[in-house]
């Protein structure tokens, strides 16, 4: 798992090679800085620190440099980005890479050199005599969603450096308001982290009043107060909405999609699938399935169909009509109270 990867990297157990896959950049970016910060130092960063794009360099260029000396140091850091090579995608590559130079390299890697492979992609194609020899001779860190716990656990973590403890509930409440973006969490921790310094613990009312909502969190309360008929609540939600110059169309499909993501998972927990199964057939994180879930609860079989119906009847008319586009959704928000 990456967090104990970073905690071996904390502790100073490098490796020579790691490789960095998935999708999940803000991962793949804190292990790189990580690994750089903790074996260079400032100055050490100007001369023994390279990165190669090796969609633009032969990999036995930055070989090379890997089996150079160090300047002025004991080791030097080596990021190679977008190793195509590693995938099945079937584009003409600009470069020829020497592979049979990079096998020999990780049966035998430089001792005073860490190379750091970078490879933003969902999958590696496992069937590439070089991907099966990487993978026996990198640490591999695996840059996927975080599921809920581990989610938890890297917040708590990150709240840990900078001195603070979270509440339960004023955990609970961050991730419902932020979602689980790791760039725009870690923000959000840090600026609560500012504001308990003293304080050293941060509570719910903290996170209620700190927290900046994405507008993807905005149309979740505003489905929230749905849920609980309370449409006064979401106009005033959806008001807000439009003072900050967010367009009704966009409002109007991230409604449309969170009632359909509803929808599908009260029918597949119907059909006995649990959360993970969920999120992984509607290829969604899930901490979005668990809040879609108990939403779920609250809607009959007949009334998730007419809302869905809805909702389409107005992306329809908003598309096609003459209507004003806000009061669509003002006169759609009337109507599904019951």
């Amino acid at each position: 798992m990456v967090l104990d990867i970073w905690k071996k990297i904390k502790q100073r157990e490098i490796a020579p090679i790691y490789l960095l896959y998935g999708t999940e950049a803000f991962l793949i970016n804190e292990t790189k800085q990580l690994l750089l910060n903790q074996v260079l130092d400032e100055e050490e960063k100007d001369f023994n620190f390279t990165a190669y794009d090796l969609e633009e360099t032969p990999i036995e260029t930055a070989l090379e440099d890997a089996e150079t000396f160090p300047f002025l140091g004991e080791k030097k850091v080596i990021f190679l980005h977008n190793p195509k090579f590693l995938t099945a995608e079937k584009t003409k590559e600009k470069i020829d890479h020497n592979l049979a130079r990079f096998e020999a390299y990780l049966k035998e890697p430089a001792p005073y050199t860490i190379v750091v492979i970078s490879a933003p992609y969902e999958k590696l194609d496992e069937r590439k005599k070089i991907t099966k020899e990487l993978k026996r001779a990198a640490v591999i860190v695996e840059a996927k969603k975080l599921n809920e716990y581990e989610l938890k656990n890297w917040v708590k973590e990150r709240a840990k450096v900078n001195g603070i403890i979270f509440d339960a509930d004023a955990l609970e409440l961050l991730i419902a308001l932020v979602g689980t973006n790791m760039f725009m969490i870690t923000g959000e921790v840090d600026k609560l982290a500012l504001y308990a310094s003293e304080a050293k613990q941060i509570n719910a009312s903290m996170v209620e009043k700190l927290v900046s909502r994405s507008l993807e969190q905005n149309i979740f309360t505003l489905i929230e107060k749905v849920v609980q008929r309370k449409p006064e609540d979401a106009l005033r939600i959806y008001y807000d909405l439009l003072k900050q110059n967010e367009e009704p169309i966009k409002i109007l499909a991230l409604l449309a999609g969170q009632f359909r993501l509803i929808y599908q998972v009260k029918e597949l927990s119907r059909r006995g699938y649990g959360q993970q199964q969920m999120a992984g057939f509607l290829k969604t994180h899930p901490f979005r399935v668990k809040l879609a879930a108990g939403q779920a609860n609250q809607f009959t079989d007949e009334e998730l169909t007419n809302l869905i119906t809805m909702l389409a009847n107005a992306d329809l008319q908003m598309k096609t009509g003459g209507m004003n586009k806000s009061l669509l959704i003002e006169l759609l928000l009337f109507k599904i109270k019951r």
